[in-house]
């Protein structure tokens, strides 16, 4: 429950009216893969009006083969031979469920207006497969959508990251990575309110919001602990896994946050940018008034909802210098 001295903030009625009619699943050891069932297991609806493309391909990994799924549109603004954009995406949903097909609604929206190319990667998810699988997996296939950008299509230079929840945490991981290890070097990074923190810190969202809609204080142990196991919490975890955790944030491609005001992230969420700033990052931020966790795409005819979807394309648009008009 709320604290009584941290009282939460209160959600936006007509989005909490909205989620009602979203059937949420429980995310717990028990009903695991009820949870799993909940999210879709191919393209068909990514692809089912004819304006996205979709084709797989499968490649050595750290362990085992991994699958990349790449959408494109199917009415391309560009030369056939001109390299597009591409916006790399790692899945949400707490490092214990989704895949490749889920939480691509909005991604393929920013395909049409940028005329770019979606890699979407199925890492491994936790328990069965703990950290470091799903950021290795994720940074092999960064690794491999960059090595083979040219026959992709894609520009290696203007590759973006992009994740929601936990999806957005292997992102910022993921950036941390690649710039460690001397990889790719990204155009950007937009995270949708990342899952960043492990630790039991004095995030007061933690305590305003333990009972919080569709991902609670609760959901959020066990999945840490599904990644992490014992480690979760302790001195012994990476950077990479909990990028809250990382001492150095310099010279990190420019990052674009936002979170709910009433979600269990969004302290975390506002620590890390500022952590950002104050090494240097370029870093936009929102807080949207009354949102929860996951607001926008289960409620997406919200007029908030519509905004923070409004503000996420013309961060792109700026990132990437392009005009509408053209």
């Amino acid at each position: 429950m709320p604290s009584v001295s941290h009282p939460r903030p209160p959600y936006d009625a007509e989005l909490l009216a909205g989620l009602s009619a979203v059937p949420i699943p429980a995310f717990t050891a028990e009903n695991l893969q009820g949870a799993r069932a909940f999210f879709p297991t191919n393209a068909d609806h990514l692809t089912g009006d004819g304006t996205i493309e979709h084709t797989e391909r499968t490649f050595k990994g750290p362990e085992s083969d991994l699958t990349i799924s790449i959408f494109r549109p199917t009415t391309s603004k560009s030369p056939s031979q001109s390299p597009r954009p591409c916006i790399y995406s790692t899945h949400g949903g707490g490092m214990i469920v989704g895949n490749r097909f889920s939480g691509l609604a909005e991604v393929l929206v920013w395909l049409k207006a940028f005329d770019a190319i979606c890699v979407s990667i199925e890492y491994r998810l936790a328990p069965e497969h703990p950290d470091p699988a799903p950021i290795e997996d994720c940074y092999a296939g960064l690794l491999y959508t960059h090595e083979h950008a040219a026959e992709l299509g894609i520009d290696p230079s203007k590759i973006i990251l992009t994740g929601i929840s936990a999806g957005g945490g292997l992102a910022a991981g993921l950036s941390l990575l690649a710039r460690d290890r001397h990889g790719p070097k990204l155009l950007g990074q937009l995270l949708v309110a990342p899952m960043l923190d492990d630790r039991d810190l004095d995030y007061v969202s933690r305590r305003q919001l333990a009972d919080a809609v569709v991902w609670n204080l609760d959901n959020n142990k066990y999945g840490w602990t599904s990644l992490l196991g014992e480690r979760a919490g302790d001195n012994n975890v990476s950077c990479y896994a909990a990028p809250g955790r990382a001492q150095d944030l310099s010279g990190l491609s420019p990052v674009y946050i936002d979170v709910g005001s009433a979600e269990l992230f969004r302290d975390e969420d506002v620590n890390y940018a500022s952590r950002l700033w104050e090494h240097g990052v370029q870093v936009e931020f929102h807080v949207w008034p009354g949102a929860f966790h996951w607001s926008d795409a289960l409620v997406p005819s919200h007029p908030l909802s519509k905004s923070s979807m409004a503000t996420r394309m013309e961060w792109l648009r700026r990132l990437l210098e392009i005009d509408f008009k053209k």
